[in-house]
């Protein structure tokens, strides 16, 4: 395992450096490290490390949403208002509704199977996504509006939604019963992880207050186990009450730092986002390859140019959805265009189950990947460039 982590760390930074020097972003030379190091290629990494593979992702995944949180004001959010609620669902469903309707024609599979591919391929990634925001509200780019906290508080509640549809279509292509129940999840799931985290951010800044007024100082490092170890129980009881009821560990974690970053003084969760920025260095490098390595790059040469074309098509159609999102909002034609380009790269959550319906032993589970590694190979990097090239030209420095 020490040997794979060091493939992963050396070989990603130095291809994330080379990358980057031809003025493309970091991600790219990771995800082609994670290809090349994977065990569909070279096949250099460790199994044992490859078996908790999702459990590190998730890892680095949580210390970026975090580092999200404790860097989100919460009153730039009050002022986007309708455009994030509407941008957390609108868009997949729209991306999911093209699958339903193109998919049959061009792969030749079942309307069911159409929505199985759908509910893979609709997520946003915010791997991707998410640090690039935290970025733009560093530089304060697009801050005045709320541009970068709209986007990625669409992104983080936007994954939930499309894993609560594929869990439910996926049990309709297996011939089992759904419920109207599995629909209703998916609010109960927004709302009881959000209420999680800020019941847990506040009792946090007490304690932390507390041990300040009485001289028991703690330090930022310790705080940073604390609440990192903590954001892992979330994740925990998510999958503990799967079943009973339905909970977003992801969105807790998120609805926790933020309560940290209101309730705390402005120059801890400043620090604390510093730290957590430092640790996601080493993360972001870990989770990309990983990312990376859990591409088989054997089924892009199955899909062929009707696959590359549903990709092109969902991503038109997932363009209007963000379009009607932001109807009536104060966001000017190159805001709105640049919501849309950041709402395009996917990575994390295609990695994650683009593998599941072949599991499950459905028929359509090979193109299902196919589709779901040309996903990612195509959007992520064009999504990334998209982002990094285009903010200076479509959003106001504040």
């Amino acid at each position: 395992m020490l040997t794979s982590l060091g493939f992963i760390f050396i070989i990603g930074l130095a291809m994330a450096s080379i990358v980057q020097a031809l003025r493309l972003p970091r991600i790219i030379g990771m995800l082609i490290t994670g290809i090349i190091l994977g065990p569909y290629v070279c096949n250099l990494l460790d199994p044992s490390i490859l078996s908790i593979s999702s459990e590190l992702r998730q890892m680095a995944l949580i210390i970026i949403l975090l580092k999200a949180g404790l860097s989100l004001n919460l009153e730039d959010l009050k002022k986007v208002g309708r455009p994030a609620i509407l941008m957390s669902f609108l868009p997949a469903s729209f991306e999911i509704i093209g699958y339903i309707l193109f998919a049959p024609m061009l792969l030749h599979i079942s309307v069911i199977e159409a929505a199985v591919m759908g509910s893979v391929l609709a997520a946003v990634s915010p791997a991707v996504v998410v640090p690039r925001m935290v970025y733009l509200m560093e530089k304060k780019y697009g801050t005045k509006k709320g541009i970068p906290q709209l986007i990625m508080a669409g992104a983080s509640c936007d994954d939930i939604f499309v894993i609560v549809l594929f869990s439910t279509f996926s049990s309709m292509a297996q011939g089992g019963s759904v419920h109207i129940t599995d629909f209703i999840s998916i609010p109960v799931s927004i709302l009881l992880g959000i209420a999680l985290g800020a019941v847990v951010g506040y009792l946090l800044s007490l304690f932390f207050e507390s041990a300040y007024n009485h001289k028991h100082y703690v330090r930022n490092s310790t705080k940073i186990i604390i609440i990192l170890g903590i954001s892992f129980f979330f994740i925990a009881i998510e999958s503990w009450l799967k079943g009973t009821v339905s909970i977003s560990g992801l969105l807790a974690v998120i609805a926790m730092a933020c309560v940290l970053n209101k309730k705390s003084p402005s120059f801890v969760s400043k620090r604390l986002s510093e730290k957590f920025g430092k640790l996601w260095i080493a993360s972001e490098v870990i989770l990309f390859v990983l990312v990376g390595a859990a591409v088989d790059i054997r089924y892009t040469l199955q899909a062929g140019l009707a696959a590359i074309a549903m990709i092109c098509i969902a991503l038109c159609v997932r363009s209007i959805g963000v379009s009607i999102c932001l109807l009536r909002s104060p966001l000017n034609k190159k805001e709105r265009l640049f919501c849309t380009i950041a709402y395009l790269p996917k990575a994390t959550v295609q990695a994650a189950i683009g593998s599941v319906p072949l599991a499950m032993g459905l028929s359509c589970g090979p193109i299902v990947l196919s589709v779901a590694v040309l996903g990612i190979l195509i959007t992520a990097p064009l999504g990334a460039i998209g982002i990094d090239f285009s903010y200076k030209r479509l959003l106001e420095r504040e």
